[in-house]
């Protein structure tokens, strides 16, 4: 048997406020797997249930919002918190729960993926809610990280991201309603390259990466929680950024097809296994 001496010592704790997959690939799954695999102890705070799997999303079912603040509350009493990560939240007085959950515990340092459509093309946030998202997480955040169907449904009907000039425009205009730092993801831009682009107020940082013939699942999550995890451990925005996305396309290339659909699953111990 252990004795105590023989324990590790504490490790900082990564926040994921997110919906549950149950198909494993991405929400809070994702996070988990991320979180562990940068060495740092994951909690979680579901936001809702769903139903899925490598084929899409049936049902979902959103957490109360008494049981929601209860599991931010819990994890914040007796947790190192260095960085809290939002996925998905469902509707508006979600938004209100966390946003005032945060708030009452000093406003940690914050990466907000603003997921509102899953890949399987299930509307996962009401375009009522958009307005709520932007008033009272926006101030809050860090940095968001948006791919570009997120940054148009954002930006209004009107908005059109389709070359590199327009996602450094979309970058601007997203810091315009409130953002302190945007991370544009390109992988929904057209070339052999993908080419994320973080806009932090003062400069434009761009990271690019050989573009991968994956359909991966449970991209923008794993990059927003391994962001929170560089952010935790004191890496600049810039640098964090940079491991975040290094560390998803080596996921993308050790990605596996757990299911029967091409849909693929990321390999997030992939430096792990590089190791051995």
């Amino acid at each position: 048997m252990r004795q105590p001496s023989d324990f590790s010592p504490q490790r900082i704790s990564v926040l994921s406020i997110a919906g549950s997959d149950s198909g494993g690939g991405a929400g809070i799954q994702a996070d988990l797997r991320s979180i562990a695999a940068h060495g740092l102890h994951p909690l979680t705070a579901i936001t809702a249930l769903t139903a899925q799997n490598t084929r899409g999303v049936s049902a979902i079912h959103a957490c109360a919002l008494d049981a929601l603040r209860a599991q931010i509350d819990a994890a914040f009493e007796d947790f190192d918190i260095r960085a809290v990560k939002i996925g998905m939240l469902g509707d508006a007085e979600l938004i209100d729960c966390v946003a005032d959950a945060l708030i009452a515990h000093g406003r940690p340092t914050l990466v907000l993926d603003p997921v509102m459509v899953a890949t399987s093309g299930a509307v996962l946030l009401p375009a009522a809610a958009l307005e709520r998202l932007i008033a009272r997480l926006f101030p809050l955040a860090s940095v968001i990280t948006p791919n570009i169907p997120e940054a148009e449904l954002l930006l209004g009907a009107d908005a059109r991201i389709a070359s590199a000039d327009e996602a450094q425009a979309a970058c601007a205009a997203l810091r315009a309603l409130g953002a302190a730092a945007v991370l544009l993801k390109g992988g929904h831009l057209a070339g052999a390259r993908t080419l994320d682009r973080l806009d932090d107020g003062s400069r434009i940082h761009l990271f690019e990466h050989p573009r991968l013939d994956v359909n991966g699942h449970g991209t923008g999550c794993t990059l927003a929680s391994a962001l929170a995890c560089g952010l935790a451990v004191g890496r600049s925005l810039a640098d964090a950024c940079r491991d975040a996305c290094d560390y998803v396309h080596g996921a993308l290339r050790h990605a596996y097809r757990p299911g029967r659909s091409d849909v693929a699953v990321l390999g997030h111990d992939w430096r792990l296994r590089q190791r051995e």
